[in-house]
């Protein structure tokens, strides 16, 4: 670190005046029969990559998707989701990534608010869509079975594995769902695309803020090509059509969107597709695809840290790795390096700035417990939260970012959105530090967001479905400090006089109403909660108080 010349860095990084599409269309042109997508060994090119984008394009428009209109993806990592976000955008569509751990609230509320009338859904979870179309807009379903796209025997034998596991696809009939295969090998694969601004909305991209409410992030398609661009800038020594990308983070989060899949395609990459992460397999996958670039979270380089098959596994080809979504232990980072020869370093984002703002140096001039610094054309400054004033350097202030990154608004909500952008400012209501190099250090959440094995939760959706359980009088949600996950999602409750709740009880209720990541990993049961004079709960001070009993 010591002597690094930071100067050397992109400061800036030119947008084109173009539709995130582009990107692909640009991968075509210069690799067209370097593999796209490599999904458990079935290979597409780029060349095949935009012929089947091209035929979804047809589907769609015959299934009356029109410019402007809402699609949902909900799927786990699979080329069909890839394809969908590019043949949604095409059109002129929005797509709403939905994440397929949701429960059938979660889906109701997304699927209303975006105005979904077309989702494309994986078949191990369309039995909850199912369950929730006569409460929505959605008139068809497209699904989707990850092994229409492996190779034999593996597609032969995934429904087969499925089945051992117990993970049986609900039963659909009728009209309403349509089988993404049989939709395929009818359409045509010549598609004109609409005449796409860089300002339309690309995205809505669903985030709970501070309140539990879920809200439309609205991403145009500048946002998004714009921080594409800006990682690419940043991944200084990457070679396009050269690398090959690691996917295991979800597609359906801003971050695995833009790092692992947007970020990849600008780089003409091979892309690794994995469903899940395991990190055996994924270690396997580094060593048999020579991968020279690995984006995840800690939980994730932790696992294989530790994993008991670590050293059988060679995975030295890994270049560069980002981090993000929690803070990444120097013990982490030291030891992943010594594994790999390959850089891993911190960065920061959020899904309103598409979500990519900070990030360490890739070359060099780590600095130990930073998010980094800011990309290139993006901008930042840290604010007195009491004097509204510019912080001075090493002084502790809310960090506000401003770039082509940053989002349009918030779907439907100008109210919300007022109080996030002010001149151009995005708020992100993390406290933070900068130092003289320009690196900045989160201090604190201004906001009460659990990160949970790199997923967001927001205490106050676990505390409303909580709240209706007879017995319980109050109750408050806090993260705790744990290895593995970053941040343990636990639950502070206070029993009404007489009840006899039980903390598996808890939990159980807990899962009718929330996707498993948000569920409470620890209950504790306290007499009271500390409050402010006007009814407050004191979260810090509650957070002192269980970690103290621990």
């Amino acid at each position: 670190m010591s002597g690094f010349d930071y100067s050397t860095l992109p400061r800036s990084v030119d947008i084109p005046d173009k539709p995130v599409t582009s990107l692909l269309d640009d991968a075509v042109s210069k690799f067209p029969d370097n593999v796209a997508i490599d999904f458990f060994g079935a290979k597409i090119t780029y060349r095949e990559f935009d012929r089947q984008t091209q035929k979804l394009m047809n589907v769609l428009r015959g299934l009356g998707v029109k410019r402007g209109e809402a699609v949902a993806v909900m799927s786990a990592n699979c080329p069909q989701a890839m394809i969908a976000y590019q043949a949604i955008l095409r059109i002129g569509g929005i797509v709403v990534l939905t994440n397929p751990l949701y429960v059938e609230r979660e889906i109701e509320h997304q699927f209303k608010d975006a105005g979904v009338k077309i989702a494309l859904v994986l078949n191990l979870m369309a039995g909850k869509v199912k369950n929730v179309m006569d409460k929505t807009s959605v008139e068809k379903v497209i699904v989707i079975k990850l092994e229409d796209y492996m190779p034999w025997p593996i597609s032969w034998l995934f429904p087969i594995k499925l089945m051992v596991q117990k993970q049986k696809p609900a039963t659909l009939g009728g009209a309403q769902f349509l089988k993404w295969s049989e939709l395929m090998d009818s359409a045509s694969d010549q598609a004109e695309p609409a005449d796409v601004k860089p300002d339309d909305i690309a995205l809505y991209q669903y985030t709970g803020g501070t309140t539990g409410v879920a809200k439309g992030v609205e991403l145009t398609h500048r946002n998004l090509i714009s921080n594409a661009l800006q990682g690419k800038a940043w991944f200084v020594g990457a070679k396009e059509g050269e690398e090959v990308f690691m996917l295991t983070l979800p597609v359906f989060h801003a971050f695995g969107m833009t790092v692992g899949m947007n970020l990849g395609i600008s780089l003409c990459a091979t892309i690794v597709v994995e469903p899940k992460f395991d990190a055996l397999r994924i270690m396997k996958q580094i060593e048999k695809h020579k991968a020279t670039m690995f984006p995840g979270v800690p939980a994730m380089y932790v696992a294989i840290i530790n994993h008991p098959k670590a050293t059988s596994c060679d995975i030295s080809s890994i270049k560069y790795c980002i981090s993000g979504a929690a803070p990444l232990a120097l013990e982490t980072r030291e030891k992943f390096e010594a594994m790999t020869g390959g850089k891993l370093v911190e960065g920061y984002g959020l899904t309103e700035a598409s979500p990519i703002t900070h990030c360490n140096p890739l070359p060099g001039g780590v600095k130990t417990g930073s998010i980094g610094m800011a990309l290139p054309s993006t901008e930042y400054k840290i604010i007195d939260d009491e004097t509204g004033k510019e912080a001075a350097l090493g002084e502790v202030g809310e960090l506000l970012v401003k770039g082509p990154q940053v989002m349009r608004g918030y779907k439907g909500a100008p109210d919300e959105t007022a109080k996030a952008i002010k001149d151009g400012w995005l708020y992100t209501g993390d406290m933070a530090s900068a130092d003289e190099d320009g690196f900045c250090f989160i201090m604190d959440r201004k906001k009460e967001l659990v990160i949970s094995g790199g997923c967001n939760v927001f205490p106050k959706e676990v505390e409303d479905v909580l709240r209706d359980i007879d017995g319980v009088i109050e109750v408050a949600v806090i993260g705790l400090p744990d290895p593995r996950f970053g941040e343990k999602v636990t639950a502070v409750i206070v029993l009404k006089e007489g009840a006899t709740l039980t903390e598996s009880e808890i939990i159980a209720h807990s899962k009718a109403g929330l996707a498993g990541y948000k569920i409470p990993k620890k209950i504790v049961f306290v007499d009271s909660l500390p409050k402010t004079i006007i009814g407050k709960v004191l979260k810090r001070e509650l957070k002192k108080q269980i970690e103290g009993k621990s």
